[in-house]
């Protein structure tokens, strides 16, 4: 079928929502479907064999976002998609769903991103209550042109499910296995990365993601603090500076710790990124607004144990007590102890790295984006039963 992908998120920016658009864009034609990607400028024009259209954007926070302007719907009937896919959508996509919508044309909208908790985060007291009902408000008219919404993760269901959102159902994310392997432990590229990084045989604790305030880093404070680690940050972001420095702070103010200081290697993709999962022995996350948590699946698909908050996306992730732990993020101090059972026992740490591999053998890309064309067969059951002559 003729697929039209609609991101708010692509190629140059490096996030969840531009990976899960590469890879399922990939699958998807290697299945034989045609496919066109809509994104914010400055995408690249191709995307191997797939043309991308692209539309103005404006910065937001480091991020482009992208404007939906009239060449969005030119892209759109010039394609004339039997599906349309909207990626975490907010200002294009939710223009896509109306065009879907008003053309009777089945499409299917990807949860990904909880604007609402973000909104509330940053803007305080009762202007940040509004500021998120007022998205939820925009949500759920956004999601009802859809005729399926796709949720990564049981919490978030149960949140859109609580907000009026219509028609949800669950679809997780894949991972590629061709990349992150536990193979890398032997890349000479990865043992030499680990020897600069543990110079005196430190346990590493790695984090993965993008340096900004909704991540909640400050928890990473309590990793820094642990005798005999190092944590190593993977990522780039507005919060690069604010982070560097609480860390810096606050292995200093360790007392009997050598002076550790923790090492930013800034963003990393492919090969690299895969080396520097292999060099970690504990994977941590810190951010409880996670609708899913895509690195947590590619940490375990490097056999790590993972190390998450109880809340979110990770709950379904992480096994507690078999393929890592999920620590109370209300409790200061619960990830440091999570962390530290890890730490002192490295047999601990194998072990649990194996079930997590076990874990996430089956959720392959493939596999994943096999799922979601039943969800695009669904949503077009569904465009019938909702058409205005089906009233």
């Amino acid at each position: 079928m003729r697929v039209a992908i609609v991101t708010e998120s692509f190629l140059p920016t490096l996030n969840g929502v531009t990976t899960s658009v590469c890879r399922v864009s990939e699958q998807l034609y290697a299945g034989g479907h045609d496919v066109r990607i809509v994104a914010p400028a400055p995408a690249p024009d191709r995307f191997g064999e797939i043309r991308v259209a692209t539309c103005p954007s404006v910065s937001v926070r480091q991020f482009p976002t992208g404007l939906p302007t009239p060449g969005l719907r030119q892209a759109l009937e010039d394609f004339a998609p039997e599906v349309v896919h909207v990626a975490s959508p907010f200002v294009l996509g939710a223009r896509a769903l109306q065009w879907a919508d008003r053309n009777q044309t089945p499409a299917v909208a990807i949860y990904q991103t909880d604007v609402p908790s973000y909104l509330a985060q940053h803007t305080p007291g009762r202007i940040g209550t509004r500021a998120s009902n007022a998205a939820w408000r925009w949500i759920r008219r956004m999601h009802a042109h859809a005729d399926l919404t796709l949720a990564p993760s049981s919490a978030t269901i149960e949140e859109l499910r609580h907000h009026g959102i219509p028609r949800v159902e669950r679809w997780r994310r894949g991972v590629d296995h061709s990349l992150f392997s536990p193979r890398w432990r032997g890349d000479a590229g990865a043992r030499e990365l680990r020897r600069a990084l543990s110079p005196a045989g430190e346990v590493l604790i790695g984090y993965v993601g993008r340096l900004a305030p909704e991540k909640e880093l400050h928890r990473l404070a309590e990793a820094a603090t642990i005798p005999g680690t190092r944590l190593v940050i993977v990522g780039d972001g507005p919060a690069r500076s604010e982070v560097g420095a609480l860390l810096t702070e606050a292995v200093a103010d360790t007392p009997g710790r050598p002076n550790r200081t923790p090492i930013f290697l800034g963003q990393r993709c492919g090969d690299d990124l895969a080396r520097a999962y292999a060099a970690f022995d504990v994977f941590v996350h810190t951010g409880t607004r996670e609708t899913f948590g895509q690195t947590l699946q590619e940490a375990a698909a490097m056999g790590l144990p993972v190390v998450a908050p109880a809340r979110g996306g990770p709950i379904d992730l992480v096994d507690h007590g078999r393929s890592g732990y999920l620590f109370d993020p209300d409790r200061p101090g619960a990830l440091r102890e999570a962390a530290a059972t890890l730490v002192a026992d490295p047999q601990l740490r194998t072990s649990m790295g194996e079930v997590g591999l076990a874990r996430i053998a089956q959720c392959s890309w493939g596999a994943l984006t096999a799922e979601l064309v039943g969800h695009y067969e669904r949503a077009r059951v569904t465009r019938r039963a909702r058409a205005p002559h089906a009233a």
